[in-house]
């Protein structure tokens, strides 16, 4: 499975890095020229090559979003089509909004399989990642399949929580946010959330 993670700031090159030291082919893509992120994965995440954002993404069968949420805006959806795509964005409203992120991402992005995970956890806790359970929610069963199976991989303990619309169980304000725990504190956390909701 190749996998494509647009984002080289904080969060991307973890992702990249952790993807690599499992096995998968890796590239990775900024906002910008290839060139000028090459020396980030160099570091970062060795053997992820670095590649415009639609050339990663053209040979992708995983796409992670590991960008800022005010630049998913400049993504052009239809290269997103037929792919798994994992919502690993963050956003802060003023205010409750009445869908969550990754039903945004699932609204623009229409054709893609969206997965909402790795985001409620700080990227300075993903490694090591043995362990450390992860909340996935989404609609496509294979895609979330998929996405278990590539965390699984990389080192993380997926806990599937539902459909899409269950993703803000993960969003900023959840308890499950930015809580770097094992499964069972996780689903604790989870069926507290419930409660309050």
């Amino acid at each position: 499975m190749q996998i494509a993670v647009l984002g080289a700031g904080h969060v991307g090159p973890v992702i990249a890095r952790l993807a690599v030291a499992a096995g998968y082919p890796v590239s990775i893509a900024g906002s910008g020229d290839p060139a000028r992120i090459a020396m980030i994965a160099e570091f970062l995440a060795p053997g992820a090559v670095p590649l415009s954002a639609s050339a990663a993404v053209a040979d992708a069968d995983l796409v992670v979003l590991a960008i800022p949420w005010h630049r998913f805006g400049t993504l052009e959806p239809g290269m997103f089509a037929g792919k798994v795509v994992v919502d690993a964005m963050n956003h802060w409203p003023p205010a409750a909004e009445p869908l969550g992120t990754s039903e945004e991402v699932a609204a623009r992005l229409a054709g893609a399989h969206v997965v909402k995970t790795l985001n409620h956890i700080a990227y300075q806790d993903m490694e090591p990642a043995a362990g450390r359970a992860l909340g996935v929610a989404g609609d496509s069963p294979s895609a979330v399949r998929a996405v278990v199976e590539f965390l699984a991989r990389i080192g993380f303990d997926p806990v599937p929580v539902g459909p899409l619309p269950a993703g803000r169980l993960l969003e900023p304000g959840s308890p499950v946010f930015g809580a770097a725990v094992r499964r069972q504190e996780f689903e604790q956390l989870e069926k507290f959330a419930k409660e309050q909701s």
